[in-house]
């Protein structure tokens, strides 16, 4: 076993028995044993962050795997003890963003209708998980706000991570950054509509309707000619169902995911250039695409737009993220 081997070993031994500490806490009720595991954390995190940079040391011997436009490849970004974030190429195209008022169960704020032209751009291929949340949260300091390592309420390392602000979402982007060199950031709502259609017109990127065999939503309602399904009640593993035509999984239902842009009530002067449309007037209210878990189907249509207060953090709300690109004020 080469050093690179021993300190992934010792990594893994560590960050579970963090992971036991924390549950011992949280199940604690006797405050004189809290402080017991609380300085038991404190003492894990110090050994792992000297690992991690050890490891890193090591790691940066290696040949750096760097997303490469002009290739047109997705690629694989290392975060650690096996843990990979894999980046989706997005071409780019024009496309007719929004829903057409013959379009059933659409609403005002997805109109009018109008063409965007997004320039190529890298997607995660599914939503953070809970254990790419985790490495880089323990691997990387804070750049503006500290981050709970393991916030999510359905607990599970395949699971997408959950009960995070938007606020938490540009944070880990931030970390992300810093740890891989490469520009992180959460996607436009145009680029999440383009690529959440991947090529389709219709209301799903996967035709006119969805069922619980290929979306994890609230399968006690329908829309179009579908029938009832079944009602999970939870998130469901990234990869479960198949991905889009762009390789995309999860962009309908499981978790909402949230864009860069702020809040508009329609379209009227919205860009078309596929940047995020900052209002410097509604800093609060941010755009949330795909629906979830727990939605109606109509809410996981493609064009179907929400939004919540920032600070807000859900068991229905997760991210995922983008490489390239900028905002548009």
């Amino acid at each position: 076993m080469d050093l690179r081997q021993h300190l992934e070993e010792e990594l893994k031994k560590d960050f579970q028995l963090l992971k036991d500490y924390e549950n011992q806490k949280r199940n604690e009720n006797d405050p004189r044993l809290l402080n017991k595991w609380e300085t038991n954390i404190q003492l894990i995190k110090q050994e792992i962050k000297k690992l991690e940079e050890e490891l890193q040391e090591e790691l940066n011997k290696l040949p750096i795997t760097s997303p490469n436009s002009s290739s047109n490849q997705s690629f694989s970004q290392d975060l650690g003890l096996g843990v990979k974030l894999e980046m989706v190429y997005i071409p780019g195209d024009t496309f007719l963003m929004g829903a057409p008022k013959t379009e059933e169960k659409s609403l005002d704020d997805e109109r009018p209708q109008h063409y965007v032209k997004v320039k190529p751009f890298y997607m995660g291929k599914y939503t953070i998980t809970q254990e790419q949340w985790e490495k880089v949260v323990y691997s990387c300091p804070p750049v503006a706000r500290e981050l709970n390592s393991r916030p999510a309420y359905f607990q599970g390392d395949k699971l997408p991570v959950e009960r995070v602000s938007w606020h938490d979402a540009v944070e880990f982007c931030a970390r992300l950054s810093q740890k891989t060199g490469q520009k992180y950031r959460l996607p436009s709502e145009a680029e999440w509509e383009y690529a959440c259609r991947a090529g389709s017109a219709k209301p799903f990127a996967f035709g006119d309707t969805i069922t619980t065999d290929v979306v994890n939503y609230n399968g006690n309602y329908t829309y179009g000619n579908a029938s009832k399904g079944e009602y999970r009640a939870r998130t469901t593993p990234v990869e479960t169902f198949q991905p889009n035509a762009f390789g995309l999984y999860d962009m309908h239902g499981n978790v909402w995911e949230w864009c860069a842009d702020t809040w508009h009530g329609n379209y009227d002067d919205a860009p078309n250039d596929g940047s995020a449309w900052i209002s410097e007037t509604n800093q609060n209210a941010r755009l949330l695409r795909g629906g979830s878990w727990d939605s109606f189907p109509e809410l996981c249509r493609s064009a179907y737009r929400f939004n919540i207060n920032l600070d807000y953090d859900l068991n229905i709300v997760g991210f995922r993220v983008v490489c390239s690109g900028a905002a548009r004020t």
